[in-house]
């Protein structure tokens, strides 16, 4: 049995999500700041809801969202500009033998979120759930008598 279970399975380790944590804190007070000179960030809020790091913790991919989800495209290519500058400046306020690459993408799990909920209230699949609660109801009863 392997020692690196979780890992092989593609969880990330305990030492990836305490690297992902630190990153998303120093990155998030580093933007709400505005320490980053750039117009289309100076005039968007932008949230940093998550930080995956990879294994060898050379790379980092930052979810982020703009506040409303204007401009996500902008914003996205804004950070991409301004990544040099962001490690950098994390590099200042970590202490890690390497600092990873940071790579900027949007994050886009509660569009995802929202498009799940629709097509859960859509007619058709509440018709099918009823149908699966009213067929778990007769088992039910069949398993009791």
């Amino acid at each position: 049995m392997s020692r690196f279970k979780d890992e092989a399975q593609g969880m990330p380790s305990q030492r990836q999500l305490r690297v992902g944590e630190l990153l998303r804190k120093e990155l998030s007070e580093i933007l709400s700041r505005g320490d980053v000179r750039d117009p289309v960030l100076e005039t968007h809020v932008v949230t940093v809801p998550e930080v995956r790091v990879a294994p060898d913790l050379k790379h980092a991919t930052v979810l982020v969202m703009p506040l409303g989800g204007l401009d996500a495209k902008a914003v996205v290519d804004a950070l991409g500009r301004h990544r040099k500058y962001l490690r950098g400046q994390v590099a200042r306020r970590m202490t890690m033998k390497f600092m990873p690459e940071l790579h900027f993408r949007l994050d886009t799990r509660f569009d995802d979120d929202d498009r799940i909920t629709q097509l859960l209230h859509r007619p058709e699949v509440a018709r099918d759930l009823d149908e699966d609660a009213a067929d778990g109801d007769e088992t039910d009863t069949e398993n009791e008598a």
